[in-house]
């Protein structure tokens, strides 16, 4: 267990021990499997992810421009469907049940949606600063750690530091959902994708920090917004690459035309729901292309002692 630096090297961040744990689940979904010993070092990690005011400050000493607000250029998307403009993927409740095998019942890409308009054109960030920024490619949460001082984590720093010490826990607070009836995260409550029963509170995101924070200080570690990590998404531990290459190559969904390589997204969001996405678990894992944004995808940033 490594020895914690002795002064933060930013505001509102909190050490991570570092040591080994049980990574992954045999119990849930294929790719968590199979659990396996992994060990990180020490690291500061974000209390929260990074919220619209947070992203606003980088914006403005940066000019940065996210991707989705960006043309995408035509030559990167072969046999595009539709006509290529700036904007993002925007969750859209149900009226009633639908056939949960398809993503496109709920949602739909929507120009001019971004993470200043995270439900599209005519909404705003009145009211939501310290809500988690939404419709964040990996670029962009890269050029902002970067700008910052930090980095992104591991997946297994993430899910280390997301377990809080549990090891083999189900949930970031232990083995009980609801401890006491508690809503512990902000995930869905009810049948998804069209009854939100709101039970802890909040229809969409919520603003960082309304739920308990696990043993290390971390708040929505679980639900709220899914987090980028830098590992290559393969369906479950890479088993034959050699390299960087090969874990990208790997990573590629051989269904997409653009062959756009995936990234591991961690922590679950607020639609992840018992009927549909059970995905409010430090062990669960997720693939998105590394050009995705979407409006339940964030993320925060860790500083590795030596790099801070």
């Amino acid at each position: 267990m490594s020895a914690p630096a002795r002064v933060a090297p930013h505001k509102n961040m909190a050490w991570i021990p570092g040591g080994s744990f049980a990574m992954g689940s045999n119990d849930h979904y294929p790719e968590e499997a199979p659990v396996r010993d992994a060990t990180v070092g020490g690291f500061w990690m974000e209390k929260h992810p990074v919220t619209n005011l947070d992203f606003m400050r980088f914006v403005k000493a940066t000019g940065h421009v996210t991707w989705a607000e960006k043309v995408p250029n035509p030559a990167d998307y072969p046999g595009a469907k539709q006509d290529l403009r700036a904007g993002s993927v925007v969750f859209h409740k149900t009226k009633g049940p639908v056939d949960l095998r398809d993503p496109h019942n709920w949602w739909g890409w929507q120009e001019g949606a971004d993470w200043r308009h995270p439900s599209g054109p005519g909404s705003n960030l009145d009211g939501r600063e310290r809500h988690p920024v939404v419709h964040i490619a990996f670029a962009d949460a890269v050029a902002y750690a970067a700008w910052a001082g930090k980095e992104l984590a591991s997946e297994a720093e993430w899910e280390f530091a997301a377990r809080g010490g549990l090891d083999r826990a189900e949930y970031a607070w232990g083995d009980e959902f609801m401890p006491k009836g508690k809503p512990m995260a902000n995930t869905w409550q009810g049948e998804f994708p069209y009854q939100n029963l709101m039970t802890d509170g909040y229809e969409g995101t919520s603003p960082v920090g309304s739920f308990p924070p696990n043993a290390y200080g971390l708040s929505d570690m679980i639900g709220n917004v899914w987090e980028w990590t830098t590992d290559w998404y393969t369906a479950g531990p890479p088993q034959h690459a050699c390299c960087a290459a090969d874990l990208e190559t790997d990573s590629i969904d051989p269904r997409d035309p653009a062959g756009i390589a995936r990234r591991v997204m961690k922590g679950g969001s607020h639609l992840c729901a018992p009927n549909y996405c059970r995905r409010y678990r430090p062990a669960a894992r997720m693939a998105q292309a590394i050009d995705t944004t979407t409006s339940h995808l964030g993320f925060r940033c860790i500083v590795r002692i030596g790099n801070g």
